[in-house]
């Protein structure tokens, strides 16, 4: 978080308004020097005592493109994969993605989500129904009481691996991820199968891996919120949209009969 002396010289560098709710949220802290990945340079507007200064005009225009395509997707019926297993992301993207039905990663990610995607779906489904089975007793009289006490612990440790992806009923249209570096392995397997991937990254990211890139703060929770809660407003808005096209497409239609 930005202390009140740090704040004024963020305004200095970024005197325009729209560059506040950043500042506060602490989004333009970048990384050491050292842990910089050169081909992140374009969206570096300066140094400040070691400590990388995100360009916030790039991450204006970075979550423009990203929420834009993001409102495209939702308005014909994509289906976004949330993931963000670190502290700073993991309680807001749980909140988002139950709000809108989606599917998310917030514990870790498991290997082949996305390129065994038939094989996880399976686990899903073995789920549901071994947690479906318990609830209704049907295995009171199959097995002991040991053994159905083994069966809950299953679906406890499944429901913490996969219970966010119990919505993930097709391959996602896109995935939104909160700290690429940490989440490797998800923006490999969603390169393979050609998803797009829109990501909050810092200045330790690899860009040439990202379709859509926010660059700030990925390790803040004030600063990932920020993010978070633009992503939140472009599927509401999206939603919106694709409910005023169908209310339009049905309105047209009974033109249609009438006539």
């Amino acid at each position: 978080m930005a202390d009140d002396n740090s704040t004024e010289k963020q305004e200095n560098i970024y005197p325009a308004e729209g560059s506040r709710e950043m500042i506060e949220a602490g989004v333009f802290y970048g990384r050491k020097k050292s842990k910089t990945n050169p081909k992140m340079r374009q969206f570096i507007l300066a140094n400040r005592g070691g400590i990388e200064i995100v360009n916030l005009q790039k991450t204006t225009e970075g979550l423009e493109r990203a929420t834009g395509f993001i409102k495209e997707k939702v308005r014909n019926g994509g289906t976004l994969l949330f993931v963000g297993t670190s502290p700073a992301a993991d309680v807001a993207i749980e909140r988002i993605a139950k709000e809108f039905s989606m599917p998310y990663v917030i514990l870790r990610w498991i290997g082949g989500t996305l390129t065994n995607f038939k094989i996880i779906s399976g686990r899903v489904e073995h789920l549901k129904s071994l947690r479906t089975d318990l609830l209704s007793g049907a295995l009171d009289e199959k097995y002991t009481k040991k053994e159905r006490l083994e069966m809950e612990r299953e679906v406890k440790r499944l429901e913490e691996l996969m219970g966010g992806l119990e919505t993930m009923t097709r391959e996602p249209d896109l995935v939104v991820v909160v700290d690429p570096s940490l989440h490797a392995t998800a923006v490999r397997e969603a390169r393979i199968r050609r998803i797009p991937i829109v990501a909050f990254a810092n200045v330790d990211a690899d860009p040439d891996v990202i379709d859509y890139l926010v660059p700030g703060n990925d390790k803040a929770r004030m600063s990932v919120s920020w993010f978070l809660d633009n992503i939140e407003k472009a599927v509401k808005e999206g939603i919106a949209e694709r409910a005023m096209a169908v209310a339009a497409k049905e309105k047209e239609s009974e033109k249609e009969v009438k006539a």
